[in-house]
């Protein structure tokens, strides 16, 4: 008998396939504008860094949201090269160290950590990711937390049932992924830090 397919992360797969190759088409085209001597006005500013942003969200949601297998690897300067991507010119700034080979559910799990943390620091700050032999350090630090405890509690408790809205998936999704791999994460929230360990 084999095990029933995570239907989740493989509609987040598809989504993100589906749309990677349109993103990039309206980005060659825009260089192909560009190279052809068209003026870079406000208007081709703007569509530039829409379709940057939505290629570099793409390429996170690809990490966080697809589908991961136990054998499946991805290499730090990816990773980091998709965090840079998707925070540049934003509030938020994540800083990532690790081994350079790594293990795509564990980089998977911390990508949702990380969603986790964004939605406690709306006003931004600064998250430092550290994953060294399967051990990982995930911590956020703000001048200014917005910390729903409620949510907080789904990570520890797979049974806390608070409303969960999309913005929101990322809590539940995380207690998924900590019982399928047998993890146990440790957190640890105070008024301007967030430390979370697996």
């Amino acid at each position: 008998m084999t095990d029933k397919p995570d239907l989740t992360a493989l509609l987040g797969s598809r989504i993100c396939h589906d749309l990677i190759s349109p993103i990039g088409a309206i980005s060659n085209g825009l260089e192909l504008l560009m190279m052809d001597g068209s003026q870079g006005g406000p208007e081709m500013v703007l569509i530039s860094e829409s379709v940057a942003n939505a290629n570099a969200r793409i390429r996170f949601f690809r990490v966080a949201y697809g589908l991961a297998q136990a054998e499946q690897r991805i290499a730090r300067a990816e990773v980091q090269s998709v965090l840079s991507d998707v925070t540049r010119g934003g509030r938020l700034q994540i800083e990532w160290t690790s081994d350079p080979d790594l293990s795509r559910p564990e980089v998977k799990l911390a990508f949702l950590l990380i969603q986790c943390l964004e939605n406690a620091m709306a006003y931004g700050g600064r998250i430092v990711v550290s994953g060294h032999d399967g051990r990982w350090q995930i911590s956020g630090q703000a001048d200014k937390l917005k910390i729903d405890t409620a949510l907080w509690e789904v990570l520890a408790n797979p049974q806390a049932n608070p409303p969960i809205t999309p913005a929101l998936v990322q809590f539940p999704l995380v207690a998924e992924e900590l019982a399928n791999r047998g993890y146990r994460l440790k957190t640890t929230l105070n008024q301007r830090d967030i430390l979370l360990e697996f």
